[in-house]
């Protein structure tokens, strides 16, 4: 016992030197406010955002409305941060005022700003489209004048694949508070500003969906929002509708879920001739997953984010998550775990064996952490992938976070330069988190990604993650061609399958259809194969959305793993080629009329809700002041229980 007391004391102290030398939160995404501006007025730009959504088979076609609106007595050029779906390939937009459509051109990023100052400063009302990240858009509104309604539409496609036979379709409405950590670049959204934390958005909100699934649907149901569905007389095609209620709903993710009758519902091969190339797609189901006689023992390293977005429902619901991964573990297996915020904590130098004293150790320090600091998950990355690996074990990470940071190709890096000595899989929790890093992370490491948007959701990915960790699917995945012209497919490697969905595989063709694609693997039963005979596949005009998701893919592969602008080039060539939006291509649309007196706009940021469930500690500002890079419970905890195993 003096021992122990010596070691508290002793923490004590170090503590005190940890907190006094703390840096500040470089969370810099303080609450926007207009000096001079008329309070709700020339603050508040946006007026409403309509989003009507259009389902064809398991290919979704969107356009997002959004009006502007100015009642105050000043010329205004807005600014407005907004996310979109990771996998979205946007192909067009326009901007209306009153009577008068422009349709916006796709340029180079540097050209398509230019222009759009120059017309900002000449008084011409003007729009520009930039990505910051694949699902972080920013739209600029130049020379907004009083009494404007100005509409913007643009317009994306994106694939919906079913995951155990339930398709999922999200509409992320706000983007997240980023932590900008000194590794982080090309982070300009992530000074956008907040409203404070249970405040309505002041825009309105409002979805539409259309659904013709081609077969009988069993299910629609939407877990984020409440919604009212109507459902054709043939049970094959519905529309969805936002309750009036949820008209300020524009502050979490809109979900819909839905599932049609049948198995294997989507195997098969779509085909689309365009004017100079042809597109395909292949869609093929996986064997079923098999329940294995014996699970090899298997290391978790659990990377938990403590910082102060965690603060509230996300760090509970990390809590209770953690329980019950832990709780699950057989004695055969081993854990660790990496608290992070501003600064990285281990829980062991080395893995521990999951028995009940260890669990029960581990669970009384994650219990005792608090939300506080700042968002380092590149070095708690980067420690986690350093901890010595325990022999004859499968390894695997699981990042644990809400995913509001800025530096997501760092970290997509840090997790390819170790591909092959893990899987990695990530849990996001909230009701907007930045879905970029979670598939980012998952793509990286060949894992899967969960997202867990309520408490309630925490023990069914828990139940998911285990089902995919301890048993894939299948493994060794490859594709064959025989007799059929393939070429440019897309994706170059195919990862390990752990969920029960389709395997995708895009690409383009020569020639008549014909031949075979063949899908081989390894499953716990033996050898897999599946083979799609190409001929019986019918080029169809309504399959012309595989023309952009084949770019999409392709910019994808070239672009969302960067961070010194390598493939420019050949990302900037297919956004033009494919009219598409990316890293590197902007939309820009103006009207050649000065409507304003030149240099006479006052610029407004749009102040971004507050995510739900996220607290105004995600942005110190608004919070109660900095916390040391890692709350000082946390950090007692990790050295009396060091002290304790030394001198035990």
């Amino acid at each position: 016992m003096a021992t122990m007391r010596h070691a508290f004391v002793l923490c004590a102290l170090i503590l005190t030197r940890v907190a006094a030398a703390a840096p500040a939160d470089k969370t810099e995404s303080p609450y926007f406010v207009v000096e001079g501006a008329a309070p709700g007025v020339e603050s508040l730009p946006l007026d409403s955002t309509r989003v009507d959504v259009h389902i064809a088979g398991v290919i979704s076609d969107v356009k997002v409305t959004q009006t502007y609106r100015n009642d105050g007595d000043r010329t205004i050029s807005a600014r407005y941060v907004f996310p979109a779906s990771t996998r979205a390939a946007v192909y067009g937009m326009k901007m209306t005022i009153g009577d008068r459509v422009i349709v916006a051109d796709v340029k180079e990023r540097d050209q398509a700003k230019a222009e759009y100052d120059a017309a900002k400063a000449e008084g011409k009302t003007a729009s520009l489209l930039e990505e910051d990240r694949p699902n972080v858009f920013t739209m600029s509104v130049a020379n907004i004048l009083p009494k404007d309604r100005i509409q913007v539409e643009l317009d994306y496609t994106e694939l919906l694949v079913p995951t155990d036979g339930v398709y999922e379709m999200v509409y992320p409405t706000v983007v997240g508070p980023r932590y900008v950590s000194d590794a982080a670049t090309h982070a300009d959204f992530a000074h956008a500003g907040y409203t404070h934390a249970g405040v309505a958005p002041k825009s309105s909100f409002d979805m539409h969906v259309s659904l013709a699934a081609g077969m009988a649907i069993q299910l629609v149901d939407s877990p984020s929002h409440k919604i009212a569905t109507q459902l054709a007389a043939n049970h094959q095609g519905a529309t969805i509708d936002l309750d009036p209620s949820e008209r300020t709903g524009g502050n979490r993710d809109f979900v819909l879920h839905y599932a049609l009758a049948g198995k294997d519902l989507a195997s098969g091969l779509m085909l689309y001739q365009g004017a100079t190339e042809n597109y395909f797609l292949a869609m093929i189901q996986p064997p079923a997953r098999p329940a294995p006689d014996e699970i090899p023992p298997r290391e978790y390293v659990f990377v938990v984010d403590v910082s102060g977005s965690m603060e509230g429902f996300p760090l509970a619901t990390a809590k209770d998550l953690m329980h019950d991964l832990l709780g699950r573990l057989r004695p055969t297996d081993r854990f660790d775990v990496v608290l992070f915020s501003g600064a990285t904590a281990v829980y062991a130098t080395q893995s521990v064996p999951a028995n009940a004293d260890e669990i029960a150790k581990v669970a009384a320090f994650v219990d005792a952490t608090r939300a506080g600091g700042g968002t380092e998950l590149l070095a708690a990355v980067q420690t986690a992938m350093s901890l010595p690996k325990s022999a004859d074990v499968s390894r695997s990470f699981v990042v644990i976070t809400d995913g509001y940071i800025a530096e997501e190709p760092a970290v997509f890096d840090e997790i390819r330069a170790h591909l092959g000595e893990a899987n990695v899989f990530s849990f996001g929790i909230g009701t907007s988190v930045n879905r970029h890093l979670m598939e980012g992370v998952a793509k990286a490491g060949q894992g899967e990604a969960f997202i867990v948007e309520g408490d309630k959701d925490a023990a069914v990915a828990a139940v998911k993650f285990r089902q995919y960790v301890e048993s894939p699917v299948l493994t060794h995945v490859a594709v064959h061609w025989s007799g059929f012209d393939a070429y440019d497919v897309q994706p170059q490697t195919l990862p390990d399958v752990f969920a029960s969905r389709p395997v995708l595989v895009f690409g383009k063709y020569k020639g008549a259809p014909h031949g075979t694609l063949e899908l081989s693997g390894q499953t716990g039963r033996g050898q897999f194969r599946a083979v799609i005979d190409a001929s019986k596949a019918v080029p169809e005009p309504g399959n012309h959305a595989l023309e952009q998701l084949w770019a999409r893919m392709k910019i994808s592969e070239l672009s969302d793993f960067y961070n010194d602008g390598a493939n420019q080039a050949e990302v900037t060539k297919l956004g033009l080629q494919y009219h598409l939006l990316t890293k590197f291509t902007s939309f820009i649309a103006v009207q050649q009329i000065v409507r304003a007196t030149p240099g006479g706009s006052t610029d407004v940021d749009q102040p971004l809700p507050m995510p739900a469930g996220v607290a105004d500690s995600a942005v110190p500002d608004m919070g109660e002041g900095d916390e040391p890079p890692l709350p000082l419970v946390l950090l007692a905890g990790l050295l009396a229980i060091g002290f304790a195993r030394r001198f035990a």
